[in-house]
């Protein structure tokens, strides 16, 4: 399987499943390094939230790390390099993408041209084989525009006629539609996070943007948030293992899935009662100041740099997710796996401790010095 993004915070937890399954030979991954030893490098970091040492070196013969750019023509990949690709892999996973949600340029270069450099690649693959097994898309809620009070099923997402959040999501929606319109006779499945933040089994994260925000909003003395709006928050190791289980089942019933929480989704209040159950600070609820925020974030996003004008940028960002009660239905994943993703609060208030106790930096360790062993054959 060739992956895209398997070097990133959801990439990592992927690789790590695909890799905990016997049937998974070898996986390809692209990688934005100058040569294999910064790509381990690279990899070592993503995986060490889920692997020790002694595990990773074990991880990397079936491992075969390629250099390269989303962006760049052929995805930067070497004719011996893509030549390979085209000619061994059965499937292709794409994962990665910018959430620069504030640039659009970033947005374009990795999350358009980026896919349809892939899709240009899986178009190859499948004429060069005679088939694909399947194309993957990690896509997002995102897709499905300005919203209020609905709960989303993957059929009704796609409305051209609704405005969207951001240029992420308007480049994620756009990417998903040229997956449709250039390869319509690929089997394929997409899927669809919301908002992923934290982990159900562990406090610790590689990830903080959200983290920081959400941390931030508690500890506030009140919040732009009516008491009944739903938060569709999903923990990586439900969004992770089942982006690599949807691609590794021989049979899929549908072609597009919400990873998210549905129906279960945290409840505005009940998260409310979890931070004062839990002895943390419990945030006043007053939707009226939702202009108010919008205003200073706005207006303090463009001072000069620094944590000010950091926590009002992420803000203005991820208000939105904070404040629209809309839920995206995962009926057909929980149908698929036979499992949900752990309630929110349920392990949030873990990872809000541990996170401010790093200061939003996650403790890196440096890659036992060894032989590096080569990628099977």
């Amino acid at each position: 399987m060739f992956v895209t993004g398997g070097t990133g915070y959801l990439g990592s937890y992927v690789v790590n499943r695909l890799l905990a399954d016997p049937s998974v030979e070898r996986l390809t991954l692209l990688s934005r390094a100058r040569d294999r030893a910064e790509g381990v490098e690279k990899l070592w970091r993503a995986l060490q939230l889920h692997v020790d040492a002694d595990a990773f070196y074990e991880m990397l013969p079936r491992i075969e790390l390629v250099t390269g750019d989303l962006s760049a023509p052929e995805l930067g990949l070497s004719k011996t390099e893509r030549e390979r690709v085209v000619s061994e892999h059965d499937a292709v996973l794409h994962i990665a993408a910018s959430l620069n949600r504030k640039s659009s340029k970033a947005c374009f270069n990795a999350n358009l041209r980026g896919s349809l450099s892939v899709i240009e690649l899986v178009r190859e693959l499948a004429e060069r084989q005679g088939g694909i097994r399947r194309y993957g898309v990690v896509s997002t809620t995102a897709v499905s525009g300005q919203r209020e009070h609905e709960v989303v099923t993957e059929d009704a997402s796609i409305d051209w006629d609704r405005s969207d959040y951001d240029p992420y999501a308007r480049t994620k929606k756009f990417a998903e539609h040229m997956t449709h319109r250039l390869l319509p006779d690929v089997p394929k499945v997409i899927m669809r996070p919301p908002t992923v933040m934290g982990d159900s089994r562990f406090p610790e994260t590689t990830q903080f943007d959200m983290v920081r925000v959400t941390c931030a909003m508690f500890d506030l003395p009140a919040v732009p948030v009516h008491p009944d709006t739903r938060l569709d928050f999903v923990p990586a190791d439900f969004v992770g293992p089942a982006i690599a289980e949807l691609m590794l089942k021989p049979e899929l019933r549908w072609d597009t899935y919400h990873l998210s929480s549905g129906e279960g989704a945290a409840v505005a209040r009940d998260v409310h009662a979890a931070l004062v159950a839990e002895g943390l600070h419990a945030p006043r609820m007053m939707p009226g100041l939702f202009p108010f925020f919008e205003v200073v974030s706005n207006q303090l996003a463009g001072a000069p740099r620094g944590k000010v004008s950091l926590f009002a940028s992420l803000v203005k960002v991820f208000l939105p997710y904070f404040t629209n009660d809309v839920v995206f239905d995962n009926t057909r994943v929980v149908e698929e796996l036979g499992r949900r993703p752990a309630p929110f609060m349920s392990y949030f208030p873990a990872t809000y401790r541990w996170a401010k106790s790093v200061r939003f930096t996650y403790p890196y360790r440096p890659l036992p010095a060894r032989d590096l062993p080569r990628a099977a054959e």
